[in-house]
């Protein structure tokens, strides 16, 4: 019995030692598949698998980029252990949507020609805008390197891309570039007078919401002479003309005035022409040295310096100041300097006066030396203002001083850059003072009597900018000239004769009502769209609504409106605006509309004004038909425009 009780306890034993040993054998063959298939992943690069063994079977756990690279590491792991212990518990990361390209494009055109550059949503966008370079470049000579993607077109790609395509238009010299809700423009135009009225023209034109980044820029003016006249006296300190030769010159001839008192932000042109490099600081020293007077005038025409005291400075500081002018004043420069005196203002009674009225008229009148100078100055202001504008009532003098028919011919220069104003001549002064609508008016004025009278000579110039009175300023947006348009057809209606395209002679006044509408809207792209109603054959619709809409561009070049930027095309009976089944329907369809080409601001503008309409000119009853749809404009290019808002 005790043999087989300890029998027994040495089998039970073996047994357990046996179970432990399979149990850490098992322990030690699953870390050691674990640590080697980890170190296999590792080595490969793979960092988002985690192995796990279960007996002898291993799992591999986590999430693969894609069904390629979790393949791959599985088959990584068959090559360590058998691949029949391998269990693949690995997910995969869900495949995203593919997100649309970055649309954009880039349009350069310069004198070489015209290279287009980028992405477009659809084929009709790179279409259209080949078709709109090939109409700015006749010779061809175009850079087609567009691609396009079957996408649709992010949000505010539309009117970015139709406010590029119209920048490009304006702007011979450029590079424009369109993304979605945004349009950078970089350009150089041939004056500052054309860089003004672009820059106006684009932002008038500039849709509601648009990002718009516009950089024009002009090359330098030549200025002869190189002018520069401070003024400080009883009305203050200013600048009667500014010019410098760079923008560093500027701000430190800028910053010299207003140490002396000159309010605001004068204006100061930097141009080409100057006599030497050290004119900034020559025109900084006179300027103090007129703060130091008190009350003088200096005035540079190149290197001729004029330098006239008020009689209210005393003889000590004017000999004392101008003695250390002429010492601080580089070599280059030649200094002439006037103290006046009470006495001076009182030389003589000759005069000369010209007076140039708002509505363009000149009367001459004063002394002048003889008669050829009478001819001479009654011929120049009839050349400048205009034959007819002019009235002479002057008197012969031989004893004028000398010099006497350069400061009258001068003056009358001078005077020919104002809207409104008066010239005085005297044997001690000229004066010019009146309204300009330039902004450069005084700075020419100055230019053009320092030169003239030559240096020493004094004059005076009290000119005020009229805001009003710039052409530039005052030119119409498109949804102003749209809405004179609108105001005269809603006025009076215009017909033609059943089946005829000549405009009814009774009616034939709004025509000029509509050319004085459109006289200051030369740049305004228009279309004189002519529609039928639904009676009579589709030709015949279509060439009669066309001969209408012609006849009414005709009329209007007839009556001296520039109509390069209209155009007249003719829908037939497309478009109905009532029902062609009833005679008043009819009535309404037979019509002509003037419509907004390429003004993504219009319809902003016509959206505040109520319900829009568009502007039409009724025709009688006639034959009418339908046109070719592929020739009809989309409703993103053609903007009908909206009736004016009624008061009360």
């Amino acid at each position: 019995m005790p043999h087989a009780v300890i029998a027994l306890a040495a089998v039970s034993g073996a047994g357990v030692v046996a179970a432990f040993a399979a149990w850490a054998s098992a322990l030690w063959i699953e870390g050691r598949s674990e640590q080697a298939v980890t170190s296999r992943l590792l080595d490969a690069g793979i960092t988002w698998a985690t192995p796990h063994a279960d007996g002898l079977q291993l799992h591999l756990a986590g999430t693969a980029p894609n069904e390629a690279a979790r393949f791959r590491a599985v088959n990584l792991a068959g090559t360590v252990i058998d691949a029949s212990r391998v269990r693949d518990m690995l997910d995969v990361t869900p495949v995203k949507a593919i997100e649309a390209p970055k649309f954009s494009v880039e349009m350069l055109r310069n004198d070489d020609g015209i290279q287009l550059i980028g992405l477009l949503p659809t084929s009709d966008s790179a279409d259209a805008l080949l078709a709109e370079a090939q109409s700015l470049r006749t010779d061809g000579a175009i850079s087609d390197m567009l691609e396009t993607a079957a996408y649709p077109a992010p949000a505010g790609w539309d009117d970015a891309f139709a406010f590029g395509m119209e920048a490009v238009k304006r702007l011979p010299r450029s590079k424009i570039s369109v993304t979605a809700g945004r349009v950078s423009i970089t350009a150089i135009a041939t004056s500052a007078e054309e860089q003004r009225r672009l820059t106006n023209e684009l932002n008038a034109a500039r849709p509601q919401g648009l990002e718009v980044s516009i950089e024009i820029s002009a090359p330098r003016p030549v200025l002869t002479p190189f002018t520069m006249r401070f003024v400080l006296d009883e009305q203050g300190a200013r600048f009667d003309a500014c010019a410098a030769d760079t923008d560093r010159a500027r701000a430190r001839i800028l910053a010299a005035g207003r140490a002396a008192g000159v309010p605001g932000r004068p204006n100061c042109i930097v141009g080409l022409g100057v006599p030497t490099p050290s004119w900034a600081d020559a025109v900084a020293i006179a300027i103090n040295a007129v703060s130091s007077l008190g009350e003088a005038t200096i005035t540079f025409s190149d290197a001729d310096v004029s330098l006239v005291a008020a009689d209210s400075v005393s003889q000590a500081d004017f000999d004392r100041i101008v003695g250390e002018l002429d010492s601080a004043l580089p070599e280059v420069f030649s200094l002439t300097a006037t103290l006046e005196r009470a006495s001076d203002a009182a030389l003589g009674p000759a005069e000369f006066t010209a007076t140039l009225s708002a509505e363009g008229r000149v009367e001459l009148r004063g002394r002048v030396t003889d008669e050829l100078l009478r001819n001479a100055a009654s011929s120049y202001a009839r050349a400048r203002f205009g034959v007819g504008k002019v009235y002479s009532a002057t008197r012969l003098d031989n004893d004028l001083p000398d010099g006497w028919p350069v400061r009258v011919l001068a003056g009358l220069e001078a005077l020919g850059e104002l809207a409104e104003g008066r010239l005085l001549v005297r044997a001690d002064t000229v004066e010019v003072e009146g309204v300009t609508g330039s902004q450069i008016a005084r700075s020419r004025i100055s230019q053009v009597l320092s030169d003239k009278l030559g240096q020493g000579q004094t004059f005076r110039v009290s000119v005020r900018y009229d805001e009003k009175l710039d052409p530039l300023a005052a030119l119409p947006t498109p949804q102003e000239c749209a809405a004179r348009v609108t105001a005269v057809l809603e006025r009076r209606k215009i017909t033609f004769p059943p089946g005829s395209a000549e405009i009814d002679g009774q009616t034939v006044g709004i025509m000029d009502a509509l050319a004085e509408a459109l006289e200051d809207c030369p740049a305004v792209r228009m279309e004189i769209a002519g529609y039928t109603d639904s009676q009579g054959s589709d030709s015949g619709n279509l060439a009669l609504s066309q001969a209408r809409a012609d006849a009414v561009l005709l009329a209007l070049q007839g009556r001296g409106v520039t109509v390069d930027a209209l155009k007249a095309t003719g829908y037939g009976e497309a478009n109905p605006i009532a029902d062609n089944a009833t005679e008043a329907g009819r009535e309404a369809n037979r019509r002509i509309e003037f419509v907004l080409l390429d003004q993504p601001a219009a319809a902003a503008a016509g959206a505040t004004s109520g319900t829009p309409a568009p502007a039409q000119v009724d025709a009688a009853a006639e034959p009418s038909g339908d046109d070719d749809p592929s020739v009809a404009p989309t409703e993103k290019t053609r903007r009908p425009l909206a009736r004016p808002a009624r008061d009360g």
